[in-house]
């Protein structure tokens, strides 16, 4: 018997979900073609895996065992192809960078424009990504690094800062707000913020909507969701919600659409941030990294020159 990886998927994804509906709608299947799937594995290994009842379905003892393997020979496949993608760039000399929002060459001219320098040859390749999801490890798939406030932090990812952005409100010109030059985040919690849909990553999407500051009650949010940066820009061009970001995204945000940033006076930066997964092979990520460390550092020592 060859089990194979989409079968393996499918089954996860309802188990996980809980309900064929709810998963199909993720792996943009039709129901009874999940449910038909789902039969023919339990059928191929002569086990029930899932007892279905009114509510959804439930994992029996049989397919909670199957679900650790099958999460685990998942992984490995993903890591699997993950190093074998990342080791053709490699040979290809090309190194394939992912960002959130606006491109790195906008919000890190040095950065790039060095390595650049340094690296003619190298083919560099950028790509939009959606905001964090999932696993980290598994968002970076398509990439050898990411250029993003940090997502959730995990064992086999890397971060390296390059530097620390100061945090600033965006919100449209026709929000009562609009006419003030700095605020205190106190001053701001109350007020309704974008909502980034579940599937985006809890800690990162809390940190645009200042919960990193909270100690009370969640914010108000949103009815619609967002899990892009098309997503929010869309939201923002209404009156309806507010959000903080770096200081560089706005900029550039507030040049295209009619809204405006206000200074957060005491809101902890946003450390921008380069991340990725250890496994990579990829010696020109190895060449990234080492010149973002040493821009940073210079950086730094510089700050502290100028305070002596």
């Amino acid at each position: 018997m060859t089990l194979r990886l989409e079968q393996l998927r499918y089954f996860v994804a309802s188990a996980e979900e809980g309900q064929l509906t709810r998963a199909a709608r993720k792996l943009h299947l039709a129901q009874p073609a999940l449910s038909q799937a789902i039969s023919q594995l339990e059928s191929e290994l002569g086990i029930e895996l899932l007892r279905r009842h009114a509510r959804g379905v439930t994992l029996t003892p049989a397919g909670e065992a199957f679900l650790t393997k099958a999460r685990v020979a998942l992984e490995a496949a993903s890591d699997a192809i993950h190093a074998a993608q990342s080791m053709a760039r490699a040979q290809d000399g090309t190194l394939e960078i992912g960002f959130v929002g606006p491109p790195p060459t906008l919000n890190a001219p040095e950065l790039f424009a060095v390595f650049a320098d340094v690296h003619s040859d190298a083919e560099i390749a950028f790509r939009g990504l959606p905001f964090p999801s999932g696993p980290t490890a598994a968002w970076l798939e398509t990439v050898d690094v990411a250029f993003c406030h940090p997502p959730a932090p995990a064992a086999g990812i890397r971060i390296q800062t390059v530097r620390a952005e100061p945090r600033v409100l965006l919100v449209p010109h026709g929000h009562p707000l609009a006419q003030r030059g700095e605020m205190a985040v106190e001053e701001v919690l109350g007020e309704s913020f974008i909502s980034y849909h579940p599937d985006v990553q809890p800690q990162w999407a809390a940190f645009h909507s200042l919960d990193d500051h909270r100690g009370g009650p969640p914010p108000r949010m949103t009815k619609d969701h967002v899990r892009t940066p098309t997503d929010m820009l869309a939201i923002m061009a209404s009156p309806r919600a507010v959000t903080a970001l770096p200081a560089c995204d706005a900029a550039i945000i507030v040049r295209a659409l009619p809204m405006v940033a206000i200074p957060l006076s005491d809101a902890r930066p946003a450390p921008l941030s380069l991340v990725w997964r250890e496994d990579n092979r990829n010696p020109l990520l190895d060449a990234l990294v080492g010149l973002a460390r040493s821009l940073a550092d210079a950086s730094s020592a510089d700050g502290r020159a100028g305070a002596a």
